[in-house]
């Protein structure tokens, strides 16, 4: 630390500021969101941004979410654990396998895969939403949950990352050797190296989920109504705002207030699902760093 030049200072001061100016970028809309709930939509309005609210404004903004049309928030967010649990679910039976196999095995047209699978990767998912929804309505899967599960669960970048995992961070050798032992190839995959990949499953995972969860675009135009997950519920919450949408004549409306607090509902389950997996998220992404 004594050693370091001014020209260091300064870089690592400079570093510093540009942490704390993203620290803040991030962090101040969170805190007024998780403030917002406890206030009416005047005090919002008038009131300094980060004056706490009180609990009965709360509990009222509270009730007036759960009373619009019968609760349907619940409906929204069990629709988005269903079809994310699902997807999670067929996105890993077929990531960490193929992943394995583009890793550990050779055969015929195994870079072509490999290139393929980075090509799809880059192609953002918006643009994918037009052919997917003709591909859906062919086979009148439209309304159906199938229409947000089955492209949920195509994830090529979970196919990457596990490339990448297996490449680096598994042992070749451990793997011929338990071959060796007279292990099939599929009990070599369960036994050894589904154990050892206990961080990039969780990765994957997580990646998949999250993704899943605020995906809105897809389920906006393949799913309507009580069907929807809950990032498209809180569009049509949004639309019942009277701020937002002045020309509403529908009876029910939401307050600013409630949709904050709406809002927070609907990332608890991924804030959940980080605090739960951080640790093998870390190990995961950290794996493969060296090579042993």
């Amino acid at each position: 630390m004594k050693d370091l030049t001014p020209g260091a200072w300064l870089g690592r001061a400079f570093g510093v500021l540009i942490l704390i100016v993203f620290a803040l970028f991030f962090v101040v809309p969170l805190l007024w969101l998780l403030i917002a709930p406890t206030k009416t939509d005047r005090q919002l309005l008038l009131e300094a941004p980060f004056a706490l609210g009180d609990l009965g404004t709360l509990l009222s903004n509270w009730q007036s979410l759960m009373t619009f049309q019968g609760g349907l928030i619940w409906t929204w967010i069990g629709n988005s654990v269903f079809y994310c649990v699902a997807a999670l679910v067929i996105t890993l039976c077929i990531s960490i396998p193929a992943g394995y196999a583009l890793a550990m095995t050779e055969f015929r047209g195994r870079k072509l895969l490999l290139v393929v699978t980075l090509i799809v990767m880059l192609i953002p998912s918006t643009a994918l939403v037009l052919p997917i929804f003709l591909e859906l309505s062919a086979v009148r899967l439209i309304g159906n949950p199938l229409s947000a599960i089955l492209p949920f669960s195509f994830y090529p970048f979970g196919v990457y990352l596990t490339y990448i995992y297996f490449s680096t961070a598994v042992s070749r050798d451990l793997l011929s050797a338990a071959r060796l032992d007279g292990a099939s190839e599929w009990q070599v995959f369960m036994k050894i190296a589904m154990p050892l990949s206990t961080p990039v499953i969780a990765l994957v995972g997580f990646f998949s989920f999250t993704g899943n969860w605020n995906n809105y675009f897809l389920p906006y135009v393949t799913l309507p109504g009580r069907k929807a997950p809950i990032q498209v519920g809180l569009a049509e919450l949004l639309s019942n705002v009277p701020a937002f949408n002045p020309t509403n004549a529908a009876s029910t409306t939401i307050t600013l207030s409630a949709l904050a607090l709406a809002t927070l509902l609907a990332i608890a389950p991924v804030l959940l699902v980080f605090l739960f997996a951080q640790r093998y998220l870390v190990s995961g992404m950290t794996a493969g760093g060296t090579k042993e």
